[in-house]
């Protein structure tokens, strides 16, 4: 059995402590006052460097302390929160992923002028002015404080010295370790913790203090603290004195014990339990599994081919229970590697931020959606696209504050990322309010490159997916977020690989849309298995609305003009048989497939529908990867290759037949 190593394992919950940081910073950047948010980044900075010790991160663990130390003061209310001081953790935060993915490497520099960097943001915010600072309680408060962490408390990475070390930075303390618990050495766990600590403590810091020293731990440990009422100058004789008895003196003052945790176990089990309903697994090992249960269907079409030929009831029954549970594993997996896309639009908020910063506009992101779950590697593939169309929308796009309010709009500008399913395949798009795409420059620029004849007949959709094109850039100047004709050229290659489709929707003045259309899964999906002349083909079943019988009186009235009326309405449609080129004569009694993306349908006329399929998607060669009408290929039963159609292709095809015959009257 192989276990996990533990420095993977950090660098793991590193990456996601970094995550909540960064999401907490940029929600306080919207409200500077808000104290949950506060509090939790400095929850988050806290775990950061103490598990970061524990792994022996150290210099992970000294940088991070200073950003702490930094949010302790705000929440203390010593410093008010403001955006200075949010860009300067921000920064600090990607330095300290650095810290985490390469320890060894040279940081002193970069972490000593993001330091300095930080201290005047703090210092701004401390100046006159800049807030009220908290004043401090007159007087000191003695406190008696014992507490013992659960036993496993090492094991699960909690170091009780980095808490010592925070209540003696409270005031003056003198620290007991009760060592009574300890067994003997053939019966003591390494691993365990047996020492219970006794604390006296002067202090000007309220009762509150002690609790945030323990707040990560408090569900599952034992703590007790009581307040001395004696004067302050009586009590420093006996916190100087301090022995091991201040149990009885518990006793004593027990009217003036503070809430703590329960003794019993109980918040241990608890946590446990919470623990054990989540259970992290490498993203390889679903990989792995999800190409074996690949196998296990294309397995089970054989199976069932061969128990439809057989008369054996008995076999028959066993695959049809076989073609059950390996449908039921199917979607299970299926289940297992969606995730939401709130996983790839929480990065954009910060891009946004930088973006404003570095253009100087005010700039906006909404989200919509979040909840829409993709299979994780179209998650995986979407993000560099992604990136350079919000980027575009923020450069080319959004105009500055000063343009916008002379155009009669608000000062900031608006970009919404939004999601949602249609059929099988998930829609992003990306929209802003900017000044739009000016198609006479995209025109010109396209003719100068020799991309498009002089005066070309093109559609506004023609027309902008010229702006995909390698190198095909209408910026005025190069700057280091445009202008290079790269990004763009990105963003269709990778969309043709996912076997998606890209639409593009402008107006001046007003601001453009971009929208992408991808399949919501790479690894299997149901089809229709149908027949064209002698070769077989898969239709993904969610693209199909109905099936229709075509005569061959139906099918010779509409020789030359390819519709079929449906329900008062015209559908354009494609004879397979002739576009594939197959030669066979067409069967008596061929099928229609009305299949749509969005508000476009087309029939696909076929020589026969075998049946549904679980189709297992194979990618297609690199010989064959510019054949557009096929988005893949599967392996059926019998051994035989089908191709899977490009549904989005051939529904583009059947509306561009339909402007041509209505353009020919």
């Amino acid at each position: 059995m192989s276990f996990p190593d533990p420095i993977a394992v950090f660098r793991t919950e590193a990456a996601e402590l970094l995550e909540q940081i960064e999401a907490g910073l940029l929600d306080l950047n919207v409200n500077l006052g808000d104290k949950d948010q506060v509090d939790a980044v400095f929850r988050g900075l806290h775990t950061l460097k103490g598990s970061g010790a524990m792994f022996g991160f150290d210099a992970l663990a000294a940088f991070t302390h200073h950003c702490e130390t930094a949010f302790d003061r705000v929440r203390k209310g010593e410093v008010p929160a403001t955006q200075e001081l949010v860009t300067a953790v921000l920064e600090a935060k990607d330095h300290m992923r650095a810290l985490v993915d390469t320890p060894n490497g040279d940081h002193e520099a970069t972490g000593e002028a993001l330091l300095a960097t930080l201290r005047a943001a703090v210092d701004g915010a401390n100046s006159p002015g800049a807030g009220n600072p908290a004043k401090a309680e007159p007087g000191q408060n003695h406190f008696k404080i014992r507490f013992s962490l659960p036993q496993n408390a090492m094991a699960n990475g909690t170091n009780p010295l980095p808490l010592l070390d925070e209540l003696r930075e409270l005031g003056e303390c003198t620290i007991v370790a009760d060592r009574s618990a300890i067994p003997s050495l053939d019966l003591l766990a390494p691993t365990d913790l047996y020492v219970t600590w006794e604390v006296e403590l002067l202090t000007t810091q309220p009762r509150s203090a002690i609790d945030d020293v323990f707040i990560f731990v408090m569900d599952e440990m034992q703590l007790e603290v009581i307040t001395v009422e004696a004067p302050v100058a009586a009590a420093k004789t006996p916190a100087k004195s301090a022995t091991a008895q201040p149990a009885a003196t518990a006793q004593a003052a027990a009217p003036h014990v503070a809430a703590s945790a329960p003794a019993a176990p109980a918040p241990i089990d608890v946590k446990q339990n919470k623990a054990s309903e989540n259970v992290r697994v490498p993203a390889e090992r679903l990989d792995e599994l999800m190409d074996r249960v690949g196998e296990l269907v294309i397995a089970q079409s054989r199976l069932s081919q061969l128990a439809g030929g057989s008369g054996d009831l008995q076999l028959r029954a066993v695959s049809e229970d076989v073609e059950r549970l390996s449908g039921e594993l199917r979607d299970t997996m299926m289940v297992l590697r969606m995730v939401p896309v709130t996983q790839l639009f929480g990065r954009f908020r910060r891009l946004v931020h930088d973006l404003a910063h570095e253009t100087g506009k005010t700039i906006e992101l909404v989200t919509e959606g979040e909840s829409t779950e993709v299979d994780k590697s179209v998650i995986e593939r979407l993000a560099d696209p992604l990136v350079h169309l919000v980027r575009n929308s923020c450069d080319h796009g959004l105009e500055t504050p000063e343009e916008r309010l002379a155009a009669g709009k608000s000062a900031a500008g608006h970009i919404l990322l939004s999601a949602r399913q249609q059929a099988g395949e998930v829609i992003i798009t990306i929209k802003d309010d900017g000044r739009g795409i000016n198609k006479e420059r995209v025109r010109a620029k396209a003719e100068s490159s020799g991309l498009i004849a002089p005066n070309a007949n093109l559609t506004d959709q023609e027309l902008y997916q010229l702006i995909f094109q390698p190198g095909f850039s209408t910026a005025q100047t190069v700057t280091n977020l445009s202008g290079r004709g790269v990004g763009m050229d990105v963003v269709k290659r990778t969309i043709d690989a996912l076997r998606g489709t890209i639409n593009v929707a402008s107006h001046p003045g007003k601001g453009s849309e971009i929208s992408l259309a991808i399949p919501l899964t790479l690894a299997i999906i149901d089809g229709l298995l149908v027949r064209v002349g002698a070769g077989r083909y898969v239709i993904p079943l969610s693209a199909v609305e109905e099936c229709l019988e075509l005569s061959i009186e139906e099918d010779m009235r509409s020789r030359g003009r390819s519709f079929i009326s449906l329900r008062d309405s015209l559908v354009p449609f494609l004879r397979l048989r002739d576009l594939f080129r197959t030669g066979t004569k067409p069967d008596p009694f061929q099928k229609v497939v009305v299949i749509s993306t969005g508000a476009e349908r087309v029939g696909l006329v076929v020589d026969q529908i075998i049946g549904d399929h679980q189709t297992v998607i194979k990618g297609m060669s690199k010989l064959h990867h510019d054949v557009a009408t096929f988005s893949g290929a599967t392996i059926l039963g019998d051994g035989d290759v089908a191709l899977i159609l490009d549904v989005g292709h051939l529904v583009a095809a059947g509306q561009q037949q339909e402007a041509h015959l209505r353009a020919a009257g």
